[in-house]
């Protein structure tokens, strides 16, 4: 397929792995594009690419609005220094996010473990216990 050649709803989903209610989705959110002839969606390269970006941004837990004012700063005219330095912004602070819920998490993965290593214990104690009381 030529880069400049349209894809149909169908194509989308198939080269994206999303439902056609997730590009209805995205178009209603002003996020894509199409082009309508008809009930029928075609998506342009620009739709593709767009939708490359809201998928990644997603998967890394942007919010569609924070999608949604990147992808519109493309066309600043400073050859994406913009977007490029507010994705950097996001991403750093994203990151930091995910890596507090990740300590959170190994913290109560720990704790967990723990509780599991002491119940195990009471357990074993408890049926020995009862053994010698038979």
């Amino acid at each position: 397929m030529s880069e400049d050649q349209t894809m149909s709803i169908r194509q989308m989903c198939d080269a994206f792995d999303v439902t056609p209610r997730t590009l209805r989705f995205y178009e209603a959110k002003e996020l894509l594009f199409p082009i309508r002839e008809g009930q029928k969606r075609l998506f342009t390269r620009r739709d593709r690419a767009r939708l490359k970006l809201i998928l990644r941004g997603k998967r890394f837990g942007f919010s569609l609005e924070e999608i949604r004012q990147l992808l519109d700063l493309y066309h600043m005219g400073d050859q994406q220094q913009t977007q490029i330095a507010k994705t950097y912004d996001i991403a750093k602070q994203r990151l930091a996010e995910l890596v507090s819920q990740r300590d959170e998490m190994n913290a109560a993965i720990s704790e967990l473990e723990e509780q599991l290593i002491w119940a195990e214990k009471m357990l074993d104690s408890l049926s020995q216990t009862k053994k010698a009381a038979e």
